[in-house]
């Protein structure tokens, strides 16, 4: 029997979630690789932060130094770049692929290396992604870390990867839905439409994402052709 097609999420279904925690969508269309990551948060110490650019990277910041906050889990580099590679996760495990990456040993590697947050009793999941060009086209992989129990005594790894297909990416994020301990994300990533225009992809996103929830996201178009990037950043309490 032939195995039937998942559903291609629509970017208009994210509003259907009030709640993802933080998210990554890599995809691709008619001419550029597409990657975008979004942060949200319940509390004032999450909801604390804004995203920014630093040369090549894209970077997170406290906006008030005032509110206490453990930097390992609120300040890191979502996105860098190493040569013909983009990494995009939702923690200090940045660096972690990077390191390993650079030194011509892999992403799984890597991500052996670490484990989902110490943040009892959700231990939100690390969501990591990595986009390889190669000529004209690129592939690309997407990993989860989570709790495999909800002691947090063992950790879950899991490693998807796929090659870019017009019109489509991958969606994963670490929370299920809302709840109180926050339930991790399940399964494969969802397949999701990826659209052709810069602003109305970044548009839709941002205007579909739980309006008291969302905290950031950021936007990237890199034209397959001649690597030119466009970047959009949308913070909701620090101007774009």
């Amino acid at each position: 029997m032939e195995r039937e097609m998942s559903k291609k999420m629509k970017l208009i279904e994210l509003k259907e979630n009030n709640y993802f925690g933080r998210g990554i969508i890599i995809g691709k269309n008619s001419h550029s690789a597409v990657v975008a990551y979004f942060i949200m948060g319940r509390s004032e110490n999450s909801r604390n932060r804004y995203f920014f650019e630093e040369e090549n990277n894209i970077a997170i910041a406290p906006y008030s130094l005032d509110m206490d906050f453990d930097p390992s889990l609120v300040v890191y580099y979502p996105v860098k770049t190493f040569e013909n590679k983009l990494i995009v996760t939702n923690g200090d495990q940045t660096d972690t692929i990077y390191n390993h990456i650079s030194k011509k040993l892999s992403f799984e590697e890597a991500l052996r290396t670490r484990e989902f947050e110490p943040d009892s009793p959700n231990y939100t999941p690390r969501i990591s992604g990595l986009m390889e060009f190669d000529r004209n086209d690129f592939n690309y992989k997407l990993s989860i870390l989570k709790s495999n129990d909800d002691k947090g005594t063992s950790c879950r790894r899991q490693f998807f990867e796929y090659s870019s297909l017009v019109g489509e990416g991958h969606f994963i994020h670490t929370y299920k839905i809302d709840g109180n301990p926050l339930p991790p994300f399940e399964g494969e990533p969802t397949q999701i439409e990826i659209l052709e225009d810069f602003n109305e992809f970044g548009d839709t996103i941002w205007t579909n994402l739980n309006q008291d929830n969302k905290i950031s996201l950021m936007v990237k178009f890199i034209d397959l052709k001649t690597r030119k990037t466009r970047t959009r950043i949308y913070n909701k309490r620090k101007g774009d």
